[in-house]
């Protein structure tokens, strides 16, 4: 089945809401960086939320995620921009510990609680927008979820899921996000909040397959969703040799000297998809300025 997102009003345009299956763009991840099943529900999971954060913005303009709870993990790396487009890595791929005590992937051990989670937005201007909050679970969803209550004042519920085959491969992944509009009515919070007490975990219902829109309908209720748009997901990079030039010319001359006497060239690795790029002794040289 096909990633992708849709952007819905609800209860009378009082709740904005977000929704999307990521399985394969998340699998493109796993599949990239071999992730082991906690890394791969960390990342997926952070991915996820990136992706959906990303559709709030216009085409071009995009977010940068960074969430360092201090786990054996390291940092998760998330990209997304407002095409639909994402990309992230974890610092640890290989990271994997027994079930936790609900019998659900150890997510929280993995990311850790002693650490921030960062968003940077670049919506083409000057400065950047910068909202840093404490990571309160480790779990993720609730990370986001505070994010948005705290860093940009938006009352906000987050779910998240990701679930992993015994080989590894990712088996589904998806989530949402829903938003109270300025006004939003008591009535309508408190049937959100029963919704919300009321629904299974996001894992269970992406596993028995449901679609985005159907995810909302068992967050807000059939009856009071109006799905705006839909939009394609896919994980996608940015990089290329032109970009890693631009970075190696930044090293300056004597770096670049330096490259071309040990190794007689140089060979790079995009963070993000693994892409490696070699430069010969020659396209060094030309290079330096």
């Amino acid at each position: 089945m096909e990633d992708y997102l849709v952007r819905a009003l609800a209860f009378n345009d009082e709740v904005r809401a977000f929704s999307v299956r990521s399985t394969n763009a998340v699998q493109e991840a796993q599949t990239r960086h071999y992730t082991w099943p906690t890394a791969s529900a960390a990342l997926g999971r952070s991915m996820t939320a990136g992706v959906m954060m990303g559709s709030m913005l216009k085409n071009d303009e995009k977010l940068t995620v960074t969430i360092n709870g201090g786990g054996p993990i390291g940092q998760i790396i998330v990209d997304a921009n407002g095409k639909g487009e994402v990309r992230g890595y974890v610092t640890n791929p290989q990271t994997h510990f027994d079930l936790n005590e609900h019998g659900k992937l150890d997510v929280r051990r993995a990311v850790g609680t002693n650490g921030a989670l960062n968003v940077v937005k670049d919506i083409g201007m000057r400065d950047f927008f910068t909202g840093s909050t404490p990571i309160v679970s480790g779990e993720l969803g609730e990370d986001f979820t505070y994010y948005f209550v705290t860093s940009e004042q938006v009352p906000s519920a987050v779910g998240l899921g990701v679930l992993v085959n015994p080989d590894n491969t990712i088996k589904a992944a998806g989530g949402f996000i829903i938003q109270l509009m300025p006004g939003a009515s008591e009535e309508t919070i408190s049937a959100i909040e029963q919704h919300l007490g009321a629904m299974q975990p996001v894992s269970t219902l992406i596993d028995k397959g449901l679609s985005p829109e159907q995810l909302l309908e068992e967050v807000l209720g059939e009856d009071n969703i109006r799905v705006i748009d839909r939009m394609p997901v896919e994980f996608k990079c940015h990089c290329g040799k032109e970009k890693f030039s631009t970075a190696i010319k930044g090293l300056g001359n004597a770096e670049i000297d330096s490259m071309i006497k040990e190794d007689n060239g140089a060979e790079v690795e995009c963070h993000f998809c693994r892409e490696k790029y070699h430069f010969s002794a020659e396209e060094l040289a030309a290079l330096k300025q």
